[in-house]
């Protein structure tokens, strides 16, 4: 009973670290296009500050699974959510790497803001609202709000088409702004890319509560 009592505190810790990380997600996601709707180089450094913290915490929760791996045999439900943690954070950590590219490329657009697309903030938002939602359905095991996730993808990826179409008709009517163009498409890329990784984290979360992962 003692040692179940001290498991349950680590997975505890657990959930505490898997919702401090999301939420430094969302945050690093959110700083992204707040930068860019400012055309805000400086902020855009501090996502960079941000991206340290993620690996931090990454850091941190391999070591609380590495514990609760070797304190206990963990029965199979214990197993799956340590696994799912794991999985999860390496999603994590690369959402966190591309804010940094999107940052970097932030500052270099001298202050241009990327207004001409309203549809890369609306990206930004859908994304971050999948990795805060995931990270809630993973400490619920709530397997229904993970699965409703799913449709957010689908609004990040038409966004993305939109933007795509908007940015070629841009260049064809003015070639001097395609470099600039082809930057807020990388910008649009990456965040369909942190989309591509908050689907990745639901789908963990239903494996944490059924066992069966989508992706097999």
């Amino acid at each position: 009973m003692i040692m179940r009592s001290r498991f349950d505190e680590q997975l505890s810790l657990l959930n505490k670290k898997m919702i401090e990380m999301g939420a430094e997600c969302e945050n690093v996601i959110n700083l992204s296009v707040n930068a860019l709707l400012r055309g805000d180089a400086g902020q855009a450094k501090m996502v960079e500050a941000q991206g340290q913290t993620i690996d931090r915490l990454e850091r941190e929760i391999e070591s609380i699974c590495l514990k609760l791996l070797l304190q206990q045999q963990p029965v199979a439900k214990d197993l799956r959510i340590i696994s799912a943690a794991l999985k999860m954070i390496t999603d994590m950590e690369r959402i966190g790497d591309q804010a940094e590219d999107i940052a970097d490329i932030i500052s270099h657009l001298d202050g241009r803001t990327g207004g001409e697309s309203r549809d890369i903030p609306l990206m930004a938002h859908a994304a971050a609202k999948m990795v805060t939602d995931s990270i809630d359905a993973y400490v619920k095991h709530d397997v229904q709000l993970a699965k409703a996730l799913y449709d957010y993808d689908d609004v990040i990826d038409n966004a993305f088409r939109r933007v795509k179409s908007a940015l070629i008709s841009m260049i064809a009517e003015n070639t001097a702004d395609g470099e600039y163009a082809l930057e807020l498409l990388m910008i649009a890329k990456y965040f369909e890319r942190i989309g591509d990784h908050a689907v990745n984290i639901a789908e963990w979360v239903e494996f944490s509560v059924t066992g069966v992962h989508k992706g097999d």
